[in-house]
């Protein structure tokens, strides 16, 4: 590699490095010129998850109880019965109202924790908002 190319590729790794590494102005809004924010947290979306995740729970905990009484009613008639599929079923009865319970808790958490992010962020975003601004106030006094 001649030095002339070798002078051209540190410039070009220099331009691309400070292309990547720019900060928004915590005063600046979304409309300005310092570009848009590279993490966005849209509550918007968190919140609707978190309520689907609330939907998905209530009708889980409704309509995938349905079939409980029936089943564990079938279970007792065959093993009083003297069928050996009675306990079979029991065993079927038992596993889904273990994996209902186990689904139902999944989505209480999906929705629990969304609501807890979304309040976080917000918390995160003043907090950092405040930080920069303060930053942004003594850069002033540097020019």
């Amino acid at each position: 590699m001649a030095w002339n190319e070798w002078e051209q590729v540190k410039a070009e790794a220099a331009q691309r490095q400070s292309t990547q590494m720019q900060l928004n102005r915590a005063d600046e809004g979304p409309g300005a010129s310092g570009g848009a924010a590279d993490l966005v947290v849209n509550q918007d979306d968190l919140g609707a998850v978190g309520h689907e995740a609330y939907l998905l729970r209530g009708r889980l905990s409704r309509d995938g109880d349905h079939a409980r009484p029936a089943t564990f009613d079938a279970a007792i008639a065959l093993t009083n019965g003297n069928f050996t599929s009675g306990s079979e079923v029991l065993k079927v009865h038992d596993r889904w109202n273990s994996q209902l319970r186990t689904l139902l808790d999944a989505c209480a958490r999906i929705s629990d924790h969304l609501d807890y992010s979304k309040s976080v962020h917000a918390e995160d975003d003043a907090d950092i908002g405040g930080n920069l601004l303060s930053v942004s106030k003594i850069s002033e006094y540097y020019k």
